[in-house]
């Protein structure tokens, strides 16, 4: 269980350090996404958060409460996405669904393997 956890959280955390890049280099595809569901003032706060759950989750694998803690708030911020989207009508909520369920996956994980 623990290489699952392992690869999961290192991949999901890449995922994480990436979509933040996107957002501080204002990633034309991400801008055109927060502008939509009217994020655009809060986009170094998202950046921020993203960043701070890959800390976490790769800390996490030394330290398990942290990285359960981790994901769990990758999960709330992932539910606060599909929420953002859902509010206007956005038919685009695959991605935030899907790293929601690999939040619950990683948690699972962690929990199990700890």
């Amino acid at each position: 269980m623990f290489i699952a956890t392992l690869v999961l959280s290192i991949l999901f955390a890449l995922l994480l350090l990436f979509s933040a890049y996107g957002k501080l280099t204002h990633n034309p595809a991400q801008a055109e996404t927060l502008e939509k569901v009217g994020a655009t003032r809060i986009v170094p706060i998202l950046a921020l958060l993203e960043i701070a759950g890959a800390a976490g989750l790769i800390i996490g694998l030394f330290w398990w409460p942290l990285g359960v803690a981790a994901a769990v708030g990758t999960l709330l911020y992932f539910l606060g996405a599909v929420i953002a989207h859902v509010r206007v009508r956005d038919t685009q909520i695959a991605p935030a669904a899907v790293f929601a369920v690999v939040s619950v996956a990683i948690i699972a994980l962690r929990t199990v393997s700890a």
